[in-house]
């Protein structure tokens, strides 16, 4: 039986170069769920409470981690790292496969113009089966 298998079927060369732009300059959704915010707030020493109060807010049923209101920077991110990277949500582990930026090789290549990691000369090829456990 012929499976149809997905454009990227031989897979994608990415590795992070950790310049923060994923995180940066465009306004959208960081989504959190409770057991994200409750091990966010732990690692920061508060409490959940404060924690959701003055990091998320609400969006329909979910949350989302806000953003700096002049430049839409995560409000975790600090001289282009990652104040919370140990216990960064889920969203952000899986960047930058998303199936929204798997969508096409349009919306990938779409992706890489704010992403250096993909298709970066030292990026490894990472392969259909590892792209697929990151899209589970």
């Amino acid at each position: 039986m012929h499976m149809n298998l997905p454009w990227y079927k031989d897979g994608l060369k990415f590795s992070c170069t950790q310049c923060g732009k994923c995180c940066t300059g465009a306004p959208g959704f960081v989504w959190v769920e409770e057991s994200e915010m409750h091990a966010i707030a732990k690692y920061l020493g508060i409490s959940f409470e404060d924690f959701k109060r003055q990091y998320t807010r609400k969006v329909n049923d979910q949350y989302t981690l806000l953003e700096r209101p002049k430049n839409y920077d995560c409000v975790f991110l600090k001289n282009r790292l990652c104040q919370i990277y140990p216990v960064r949500p889920k969203h952000c582990q899986k960047f930058p496969w998303w199936p929204s930026n798997l969508a096409s090789v349009e919306d990938w290549k779409e992706t890489a113009e704010r992403c250096e990691g993909i298709d970066h000369p030292n990026a490894p090829l990472i392969s259909l089966k590892e792209i697929e456990q990151h899209l589970e």
